[in-house]
């Protein structure tokens, strides 16, 4: 039974709700840990001001409003675009998180293309001689891989690469240009060097599980009916693995990937601290030390937004290629 665009509409409809109420959770609970995380005003003032004029401050701040005013004050703001102003950059909170968003962004990107230029030719390698020695190499360093945290992926390619052998920088973004609008270092040499190692470092954690699905996920299709209807007819191997086989693997790969995208972003935190690199899970941390309760909580709300469209996405794009999903309780 086909599925109609009202039956489309409907299931867009659910996961849209379904987001706006993961993001409203996500809110609530980034807004009540504030209080855990130090006094605000200590860093604002330090120790010289008197206790009369920092009560002061926290009445003008609303800061001894009750937990609930609070927060109703927050949302209110939130659903305009407005998640506060950063008590250290003296700037709203989300035009910071911007400025570094991009820098983040280019880790994602280039370790997201290593992720796949690696992943499926060596997953579909894999599946299809999974005997071979290449594949139990490539099997043994998968699981050594996924048990490194990145960050000693990170020290261990700054010390073999940047130490010892001299070839890449250790630290920083390096140059960033602008030649289509978006100032990147992606336009230049220099960038694309210094974007080498950390992208490398935050691939190292996704790699090795990709990998492996790709390899799981193609050899149960390789055991197939129609796969093996596809010998039969005496069709070219290549045709048989990489358009039959591997189309159909990719699929729930698709939809792995893009919950691994969001998960990425936060292992940048990590990535970024050991390189240096200026971006936003790099700024999260300074803002931590800082006590910049309004930066901590635009990251946690704009962190978790970027989950929840990502896998909202993903459902949806899953719900158009692949037929045999259910769509609004009916079978498509």
């Amino acid at each position: 039974m086909e599925s109609g665009p009202i039956d489309h509409l409907i299931f867009l409809g659910k996961r849209l709700l379904q987001a706006t109420l993961v993001m409203f959770v996500i809110s609530l609970i980034g807004f009540s840990i504030q209080d855990n995380l130090g006094d605000p005003l200590r860093e604002l003032l330090g120790q010289s001001v008197s206790e009369a004029e920092r009560q002061a401050l926290r009445d003008q701040m609303g800061l001894n409003d009750p937990f609930l005013v609070q927060y109703g004050r927050f949302l209110s703001k939130a659903v305009q675009g407005d998640l506060g102003d950063s008590y250290f950059f003296k700037r709203p909170a989300l035009d910071v998180i911007a400025d570094k968003f991009i820098a983040t962004l280019e880790l994602v990107i280039g370790a997201t293309l290593i992720i796949v230029f690696i992943s499926v030719p060596m997953g579909c390698y894999c599946a299809i001689k999974p005997n071979g020695w290449i594949s139990r190499a490539v099997m043994g360093i998968s699981i050594v891989g996924i048990s490194i945290p990145v960050f000693l992926t990170a020290i261990f390619c700054i010390y073999l690469f940047s130490v010892e052998l001299g070839w890449m920088p250790s630290f920083g973004r390096g140059e960033t240009t602008a030649p289509f609008g978006w100032e990147s270092g992606f336009f230049n040499v220099d960038g694309l060097v210094h974007l080498v190692l950390p992208s490398i470092s935050l691939a190292s954690i996704m790699l090795p599980l990709f990998i492996r699905l790709i390899r799981s996920e193609m050899m149960e299709v390789l055991e197939s009916e129609y796969i093996r209807f596809a010998w039969a007819k005496g069709l070219n191997k290549y045709r048989v693995w990489f358009l039959h086989a591997l189309k159909n693997t990719l699929l729930p790969v698709i939809t792995v990937g893009g919950v691994q995208i969001g998960t990425m972003l936060a292992y940048t935190i990590l990535t970024e601290t050991v390189f240096q690199w200026p971006g936003m899970g790099f700024l999260f941390l300074e803002a931590v030390n800082r006590v910049d309760t309004p930066l901590i909580i635009a990251y946690i709300i704009v962190v978790g937004l970027i989950f929840v469209v990502t896998n909202t996405v993903v459902d949806v794009i899953y719900t158009l290629v692949n037929p045999t999903v259910r769509i609004a309780g009916k079978a498509s």
